[in-house]
């Protein structure tokens, strides 16, 4: 045994004593933990016990059936009333309730919708048992809930916008939309017609005084804008009653055209046309003045910054619109990088092309090419123009013969072709489309832009009328529309991402059938893609990175075959209304992602036709929202 001294034996005692106190300590620290540890076993016991008994509750048929019907019949009567407060989205929908009204255009209608919103939140928190409610009627809720709860967030941001662009404003909307809309069947029709023109000014003067709220909160359109919005609200006010031309103004034009086809005797049509100019005069006119007026002082005080980064708190603005724009989280960033890696993928595709027809030279010499040979464009004259919009029909009819081929269900409302009007094809897109009424009075149009046939080339003319028309957007919207088990705000609702997503994707669908035999054509095809990419990195570009309208153009020049017209007119656009072009790919990109898991997942079990059922059948819905129904389906197929 090894000696020890006295000091050490005093430090051996000293630790044993400390060990001993530490022990009992521990062991009281252990009871305590113990305990606690029981407690908190106990309480989560009982938790989940009873979260097992609120679960366990199995509603019967009866019970969901009820719950359900209750919050169907809030969505009916919520719709219901938005439609009442609406006079343009009655007319839309086919009812003549205030056919002889315009909508409210004031601050006031905003906090009112806003007051609505909020009170429709809160019953939805309160008075629905959402475990009770069906598979359709939940998918309904969380949609409903979701746009209530966006509606409030974004309130802030009202004024983040252009209420009159190149784009859309009342000064070619009101016009646009009393020729399209404006059904006259028979002489109070004609009368509401010109109640309708007599609003103008009312409407006009709110319109202003919304320009003038913005610029008190430094928003103010870009410089290139009020010359287009200028003018079009001029060619408004040439011909009759405005002057004294030959010709008939636009809206009188149209009035006396519906009017003459009704059987009337000359003494009521005489009637009905005094009526129309006298409005034209005493109303239309001082909108349209006071328009021009304010417009033409205000762009002396713009300036030629381009992007949302330039409003009030606009960094937070974009990223929520991106947000809300492709329902998804991605980063402007994310969006940009994307948008490089989708054109470099399809600049390797249109080589193949270069290479398959035999030119020499590279990609861009190709690009020239294709923007400048004659053999890709109709003549600018009425022969061309008419041969453009037969051809058109002729691309959609010949779709129309295949369609069972990758569908199940089919759009009953039928599709015409037109050309945009005069009046708004300088500033308007180059081809966009108006859904049916849902009544059926109305097809719905494809319209295409004849106002510059260099910008309309025959080799895009397929993959333009395939998203336009069909499988695109008629097929979409016009079933939406049709869909007897969903309610009413989703019938007439829409995720940008989702409709643009099919409307790009219906694009890609006929290569896979057979057409675009011509590789020219199929060159086109791609050139319509890579049109889509490219607004990846150039939306990004102007309202996260701080490109100038001119950078924005020349990415487009460089990187397409299209001509400058187009990029000026789609970097325009992308000015006006941030985010909005991003929607395209991203929802084309998901839409073939979701199609090859459920290829990968169910091999020979896969059935394009039903996979189109799944996207198409629920009406427009949020990416993710998709996802998982694609998954419901994957899952009922193993």
């Amino acid at each position: 045994m090894k000696h020890v001294t006295k000091n050490t034996q005093q430090r051996y005692h000293t630790f044993k004593e400390k060990r001993k106190v530490i022990g009992l300590q521990n062991k009281y620290f252990m009871k305590k933990i113990v305990l606690k540890l029981a407690l908190i076993l106990l309480t989560v016991t009982v938790f989940i016990s009873c979260k097992k008994e609120k679960n366990s509750k199995v509603y019967t048929e009866t019970e969901m059936l009820s719950e359900s019907k209750k919050v169907n019949d809030f969505f009916q009567k919520s719709f219901d009333y938005q439609v009442n407060l609406s006079p343009e989205f009655q007319t839309r929908l086919g009812i003549k309730k205030d056919y002889g009204k315009l909508n409210d255009n004031s601050p006031e209608a905003d906090q009112r919708d806003l007051e609505i919103d909020k009170k429709e939140l809160e019953w939805l928190t309160d008075s629905v048992n959402v475990e009770a409610l069906s598979k359709n009627a939940l998918l309904s809720y969380k949609l409903f809930k979701l746009q209530k709860e966006n509606n409030i967030a974004n309130y802030k941001y009202r004024l983040h916008n252009y209420p009159v662009n190149q784009m859309h404003g009342a000064q070619s909307g009101k016009p646009a939309f009393m020729i399209n809309m404006h059904q006259i069947d028979d002489v109070k029709d004609a009368e509401a017609y010109v109640s309708r023109l007599n609003a103008f000014n009312k409407f006009f003067s709110q319109l202003v005084d919304n320009l003038k709220t913005r610029e008190a909160a430094r928003i103010l359109p870009p410089k290139f804008v009020y010359d287009k919005v200028i003018q079009d609200s001029e060619n408004i006010l040439v011909g009759q009653p405005f002057d004294a031309t030959g010709m008939q103004s636009t809206l009188l034009k149209d009035f006396m055209k519906k009017v003459n086809k009704l059987d009337l005797d000359d003494v009521t049509k005489s009637s009905l046309e005094a009526e129309a100019k006298d409005a034209l005069l005493t109303s239309v006119k001082p909108a349209y003045e006071g328009l021009i007026s304010f417009m033409k002082a205000q762009k002396k005080r713009a300036n030629t910054e381009d992007g949302a980064w330039k409003f009030p708190d606009g960094k937070a603005f974009y990223n929520m619109a991106l947000k809300k724009t492709t329902t998804t989280d991605l980063t402007a960033d994310e969006i940009h990088e994307i948008g490089l890696s989708e054109v470099a993928r399809i600049h390797e595709e249109m080589d193949a092309i270069k290479n398959q027809v035999g030119f020499e030279g590279i990609l861009q010499d190709f690009f020239q090419f294709m923007k400048t040979d004659k053999q890709f464009y109709y003549t600018a004259d009425k022969a061309g123009k008419d041969a453009y919009l037969k051809e058109a029909v002729h691309l959609i009819d010949s779709m129309k013969t295949r369609l069972d081929e990758i569908f199940i269900t089919k759009p009953k409302a039928d599709i015409i072709v037109k050309a945009v009007e005069p009046f708004r094809e300088k500033s308007a897109g180059k081809a966009f489309y108006n859904r049916p009424a849902a009544d059926g009075s109305r097809p719905g149009v494809y319209y295409a832009n004849l106002y510059d046939m260099q910008s309309m080339p025959t080799y895009q003319m397929e993959a333009l009328a395939y998203h336009e028309g069909i499988p695109g957007h008629h097929m979409q919207l016009a079933i939406q529309q049709e869909l007897q088990e969903i309610p009413k705000f989703r019938k007439f609702g829409g995720y940008t991402a989702y409709t643009e997503g099919w409307g790009l994707y219906s694009e890609f669908i006929p290569k896979e059938m057979g057409f675009y035999a011509d590789p020219y054509s199929d060159f086109g095809r791609l050139a319509m893609e890579l049109w889509r990419a490219c607004r990846l990195v150039v939306d990004t570009g102007i309202h996260s990175k701080k490109w100038t309208r001119e950078e924005g153009i020349k990415y487009y020049t460089d990187n397409t075959p299209n001509n400058e017209l187009d990029a000026v007119k789609m970097v325009e656009r992308h000015i006006v209304m941030p985010s909005q072009a991003t929607a395209y790919k991203i929802g084309m990109l998901k839409i073939l992602e979701l199609r090859k898991k459920a290829k990968d997942a169910l091999g020979a079990k896969f059935d394009i036709r039903d996979f189109h059922e799944v996207v198409i059948s629920h009406g427009a819905i949020p990416l993710d929202v998709l996802e998982n129904f694609v998954d419901d389906y994957i899952a009922s197929k193993n």
